[in-house]
């Protein structure tokens, strides 16, 4: 049975779009989708390469009469965020994406859309398929891995492309055009610890968070959602110091620029509090979510009786973990002076997670003023080393400065206005876009970010809207038609 989003406009790139959500694409493992774009490329008859890391490069000749227009490359990133609500059965390495229509989105059934940035790639599909289109040359890059380490971007080699102009079709609000972003390091945190016996007379329980909306962990860190690896933590805390509670093992968040959006923590305590525990921790996660009853309505705080576990944290480093992770910075850190509303520094906990006698902390670190970014690594490194963890930082990436003189900036105004009667807005992101890495091995590129309009991407909730998606295509292709003059 064919899916109803075949039937949107314009057909080409939502056609292209649904083959996408039926290949396995999450990152780091995207063997097949590399094989797929592969096919494409050769099945239109175009020329086609995959370079040693694994991105695709497409090349379109110009149409007769455009030979004098500066080449453009069209880039998109490959690789999506898996993320499935707790109740979702979803093997993101082997199962399809359920996309479906939700009046004016396109969202998936309980899991990433993988629209972030599926769209962009799709919207490349249909220029590079479409003979009709009047274009100067056109190279398209597929670049993988960009949601985890972008491995792609870090590794393209120079002098492979020819354009001189690079057109990221990676950002999430129809009608603005970004012309610089933020740059981000990983902060990776351990802590070693041995496992020692349960105590006698204790009773073991699990406590789990869950219902938080997660999302971006760069657009959506200014909303003030909640954190389920500082919310675990801060749970366990108040337990230790109230009821004697012990650690066994806690484990939130799971990937390094989402949100976390779900926790969970084995621990004991003595049997002699268990009544005293059940009524202070209903009173006191009543708080917490009190606290986030606006900005998380669906947060949901419980605890269970399991089996008790093999073995505990050492008292040491279950009270030096929790005191670094309580204290950890998350969200955030400074608004930009230079751009009203844009989020200049921030940092996102993102995991935290015990297993095989270590508790990994998984930080993401953004700035746009690189002094700033090198000040905040400073700071957690300092927060860390004094609980005793070991600490290193590494995945850095640059940030992309803005170009308000840009060649290709004013001929994407004026075909805006041209075309939809208005002039677009001008931002810069506080994200991680590829633009940052691809500019330093083409310094020669004149570059711009736009894309549709994309809500809570690397969450569950991931939508597209469905008229931007029409509106992003034809913005897109008049601006090929109307690339600046070599």
């Amino acid at each position: 049975m064919s899916n109803p989003i075949l039937n949107l406009k314009p057909a080409q790139v939502w056609k292209h779009f649904y083959s996408l959500t039926q290949v396995p694409r999450p990152s780091k493992k995207e063997e097949k989708i590399i094989e797929f774009m592969k096919n494409f490329g050769l099945s239109i008859g175009l020329e086609t390469w995959v370079d040693e890391v694994g991105n695709v490069m497409i090349r379109k000749p110009a149409t007769p009469g455009m030979e004098n227009r500066k080449g453009i490359v069209l880039q998109s990133h490959l690789d999506m965020v898996p993320q499935k609500n707790s109740d979702k059965v979803h093997d993101f390495e082997k199962d399809p994406i359920e996309p479906l229509i939700d009046g004016e989105w396109v969202k998936a059934n309980g899991t990433t859309l993988g629209a972030d940035n599926g769209m962009g790639v799709a919207a490349i599909m249909a220029v590079l398929e479409d003979k009709t289109l009047e274009h100067g040359l056109i190279e398209a890059l597929f670049t993988i891995d960009e949601e985890s380490g972008m491995t792609g971007a870090f590794n393209l080699q120079p002098d492979v492309l020819k354009g001189d102009i690079l057109l990221n079709l990676d950002s999430e609000d129809e009608g603005e055009l970004y012309i610089g972003c933020a740059g981000g390091v990983n902060g990776n945190f351990e802590f070693p610890y041995t496992t020692v016996a349960v105590e006698p007379n204790t009773i073991a329980y699990r406590i789990n968070v869950t219902g938080l909306k997660g999302g971006h962990s760069g657009l959506d860190i200014p909303l003030g959602r909640g954190n389920s690896c500082k919310i675990v933590a801060r749970i366990v805390w108040h337990g230790i110091h109230k009821h004697g509670l012990r650690l066994s093992s806690l484990e939130a968040g799971n990937m390094r620029n989402a949100i976390p959006r779900e926790g969970h923590a084995i621990v004991t305590i003595p049997a002699a509090e268990a009544e005293k525990y059940a009524k202070c921790f209903a009173s006191f996660t009543a708080e917490i979510k009190a606290e986030l009853s606006v900005t998380e309505p669906g947060l949901t705080i419980a605890f269970e009786t399991v089996a008790m576990p093999e073995g505990l944290m050492d008292v040491d480093t279950q009270n030096r973990m929790l005191r670094a992770v309580y204290g950890c910075p998350n969200g955030v850190i400074r608004m930009s002076d230079a751009m009203e509303g844009l989020v200049e520094t921030s940092t996102n906990l993102s995991i935290v997670k015990s297993e095989n006698g270590v508790v990994k902390v998984i930080c993401l670190l953004r700035s746009s003023v690189n002094s700033a970014k090198e000040d905040l690594t400073h700071m957690m490194g300092s927060i860390f080393e004094l609980a005793g963890a070991k600490v290193e930082f590494n995945g850095e990436y640059p940030g992309w400065k803005p170009n308000p003189d840009s060649a290709i900036l004013k001929a994407m105004q004026g075909v805006y206005n041209n075309r939809f009667g208005k002039v677009p807005e001008i931002k810069a992101i506080h994200a991680g876009l590829e633009c940052g890495l691809l500019g330093a091995v083409y310094p020669n590129w004149d570059m711009i970010s736009f894309g549709p309009t994309i809500r809570y991407p690397h969450s569950p909730d991931e939508k597209v809207n469905i008229a931007s998606v029409e509106k992003f295509f034809i913005y897109l292709t008049e601006t090929l038609k109307n690339a600046p003059v070599k």
